[in-house]
Protein backbone atom coordinates (compact mmCIF):
# COMPACT_ATOMS: atom_id res chain seq x y z
CA UNK A 1 0.00 0.00 0.00
CA UNK A 2 1.23 3.52 -0.71
CA UNK A 3 1.94 4.39 2.91
CA UNK A 4 -1.52 5.70 3.81
CA UNK A 5 -1.26 8.22 6.57
CA UNK A 6 -3.55 7.50 9.44
CA UNK A 7 -6.85 9.35 9.35
CA UNK A 8 -7.44 10.91 12.73
CA UNK A 9 -10.98 10.76 14.07
CA UNK A 10 -12.70 11.23 17.37
CA UNK A 11 -14.62 8.35 18.94
CA UNK A 12 -17.92 9.99 17.86
CA UNK A 13 -16.56 10.43 14.35
CA UNK A 14 -15.64 6.77 14.13
CA UNK A 15 -19.08 5.75 15.38
CA UNK A 16 -20.83 7.92 12.81
CA UNK A 17 -18.69 6.45 10.00
CA UNK A 18 -19.61 2.93 11.18
CA UNK A 19 -23.30 3.90 11.36
CA UNK A 20 -23.26 5.32 7.85
CA UNK A 21 -21.49 2.23 6.56
CA UNK A 22 -24.05 -0.07 8.19
CA UNK A 23 -26.95 1.87 6.66
CA UNK A 24 -25.32 1.85 3.22
CA UNK A 25 -24.58 -1.88 3.30
CA UNK A 26 -27.70 -3.16 5.03
CA UNK A 27 -30.39 -0.72 3.89
CA UNK A 28 -29.52 1.45 0.91
CA UNK A 29 -27.52 -0.99 -1.22
CA UNK A 30 -30.08 -3.84 -1.11
CA UNK A 31 -32.81 -1.37 -2.17
CA UNK A 32 -30.78 -0.19 -5.15
CA UNK A 33 -29.89 -3.78 -6.11
CA UNK A 34 -33.59 -4.61 -6.00
CA UNK A 35 -34.43 -1.56 -8.13
CA UNK A 36 -31.78 -2.67 -10.62
CA UNK A 37 -33.15 -6.19 -10.91
CA UNK A 38 -36.72 -4.85 -11.26
CA UNK A 39 -35.57 -2.42 -13.93
CA UNK A 40 -33.78 -5.23 -15.78
CA UNK A 41 -37.05 -7.09 -16.19
CA UNK A 42 -38.61 -4.07 -17.92
CA UNK A 43 -37.24 -4.87 -21.36
CA UNK A 44 -35.09 -2.49 -23.39
CA UNK A 45 -32.27 -1.32 -21.10
CA UNK A 46 -31.08 1.39 -23.49
CA UNK A 47 -34.37 3.27 -23.04
CA UNK A 48 -34.76 2.44 -19.37
CA UNK A 49 -33.90 5.48 -17.29
CA UNK A 50 -34.67 3.73 -14.00
CA UNK A 51 -32.11 1.05 -14.86
CA UNK A 52 -29.44 3.68 -15.61
CA UNK A 53 -30.28 5.72 -12.51
CA UNK A 54 -30.13 2.63 -10.29
CA UNK A 55 -26.87 1.54 -11.93
CA UNK A 56 -25.32 4.99 -11.31
CA UNK A 57 -26.61 5.02 -7.75
CA UNK A 58 -25.14 1.58 -7.12
CA UNK A 59 -21.76 2.72 -8.45
CA UNK A 60 -21.94 5.77 -6.20
CA UNK A 61 -22.92 3.67 -3.15
CA UNK A 62 -20.18 1.14 -3.81
CA UNK A 63 -17.68 3.97 -4.12
CA UNK A 64 -18.84 5.49 -0.85
CA UNK A 65 -18.79 2.09 0.89
CA UNK A 66 -15.23 1.47 -0.32
CA UNK A 67 -14.24 4.97 0.80
CA UNK A 68 -15.71 4.50 4.29
CA UNK A 69 -14.18 1.04 4.66
CA UNK A 70 -10.83 2.56 3.71
CA UNK A 71 -11.27 5.30 6.31
CA UNK A 72 -12.12 2.72 8.98
CA UNK A 73 -9.12 0.63 8.06
CA UNK A 74 -6.78 3.61 8.23
CA UNK A 75 -8.28 5.59 11.07
CA UNK A 76 -6.88 6.05 14.51
CA UNK A 77 -9.11 7.25 17.27
CA UNK A 78 -7.61 10.18 19.06
CA UNK A 79 -7.58 9.86 22.77
CA UNK A 80 -9.00 12.97 24.29
CA UNK A 81 -6.76 15.36 26.12
CA UNK A 82 -3.65 13.30 25.45
CA UNK A 83 -1.42 16.37 25.30
CA UNK A 84 -1.59 17.47 28.92
CA UNK A 85 -4.51 19.85 28.90
CA UNK A 86 -3.73 21.69 25.69
CA UNK A 87 -6.07 21.74 22.71
CA UNK A 88 -6.18 18.53 20.70
CA UNK A 89 -8.54 16.72 18.37
CA UNK A 90 -11.68 15.94 20.34
CA UNK A 91 -11.54 19.03 22.54
CA UNK A 92 -14.17 21.74 22.62
CA UNK A 93 -12.72 25.22 22.66
CA UNK A 94 -14.32 28.53 23.59
CA UNK A 95 -12.64 31.41 21.79
CA UNK A 96 -13.12 35.13 21.89
CA UNK A 97 -12.56 37.37 18.92
CA UNK A 98 -13.70 40.96 18.49
CA UNK A 99 -15.63 40.71 21.75
CA UNK A 100 -17.64 37.71 20.53
CA UNK A 101 -17.47 34.20 21.91
CA UNK A 102 -17.36 31.18 19.63
CA UNK A 103 -17.31 27.53 20.60
CA UNK A 104 -15.54 25.17 18.25
CA UNK A 105 -15.14 21.42 18.39
CA UNK A 106 -11.76 20.28 17.05
CA UNK A 107 -12.29 17.12 14.98
CA UNK A 108 -10.56 14.91 12.45
CA UNK A 109 -10.63 15.97 8.78
CA UNK A 110 -13.40 13.50 8.07
CA UNK A 111 -15.76 15.06 10.57
CA UNK A 112 -15.24 18.73 9.78
CA UNK A 113 -18.50 20.62 9.43
CA UNK A 114 -18.11 24.40 9.67
CA UNK A 115 -21.88 24.93 10.03
CA UNK A 116 -21.87 22.77 13.17
CA UNK A 117 -18.72 24.62 14.35
CA UNK A 118 -16.70 21.43 13.91
CA UNK A 119 -13.31 22.39 12.58
CA UNK A 120 -10.56 20.09 11.41
CA UNK A 121 -7.20 20.07 13.14
CA UNK A 122 -5.72 20.67 9.67
CA UNK A 123 -7.78 23.83 9.01
CA UNK A 124 -5.92 27.14 9.54
CA UNK A 125 -7.70 27.83 12.84
CA UNK A 126 -7.57 24.20 14.01
CA UNK A 127 -3.88 23.99 13.18
CA UNK A 128 -3.15 27.22 15.08
CA UNK A 129 -5.04 25.97 18.14
CA UNK A 130 -3.50 22.50 18.54
CA UNK A 131 -1.39 22.32 21.69
CA UNK A 132 -2.39 25.79 22.91
CA UNK A 133 -3.71 26.44 26.39
CA UNK A 134 -6.31 28.66 28.08
CA UNK A 135 -5.29 32.31 28.10
CA UNK A 136 -3.14 32.04 24.98
CA UNK A 137 -3.94 33.96 21.81
CA UNK A 138 -3.66 32.63 18.28
CA UNK A 139 -3.47 34.61 15.10
CA UNK A 140 -5.06 33.20 11.97
CA UNK A 141 -4.88 34.50 8.41
CA UNK A 142 -8.43 34.85 7.18
CA UNK A 143 -9.85 36.25 3.95
CA UNK A 144 -10.58 39.46 5.88
CA UNK A 145 -7.00 39.70 7.19
CA UNK A 146 -5.48 38.53 10.45
CA UNK A 147 -7.94 37.42 13.11
CA UNK A 148 -6.80 37.07 16.71
CA UNK A 149 -8.57 34.54 18.90
CA UNK A 150 -8.18 34.35 22.66
CA UNK A 151 -8.65 30.92 24.21
CA UNK A 152 -11.19 31.20 27.06
CA UNK A 153 -11.76 27.55 27.90
CA UNK A 154 -10.97 24.03 26.79
CA UNK A 155 -13.02 20.96 27.61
Amino acid sequence: MNGHKKIQVTKEGLDSIKDELDILIEVKRPKVVERLSNARTQGDLAENSDYHNAKDELEFLDGRIAELEDVLKNSEVLSQGSNGGGISVGTKVTLKTNGQKHIFHIVGEWEADPIQKKISHTSPLGHALIGKRVGEKVEVEAPVGKVIYEILSIE
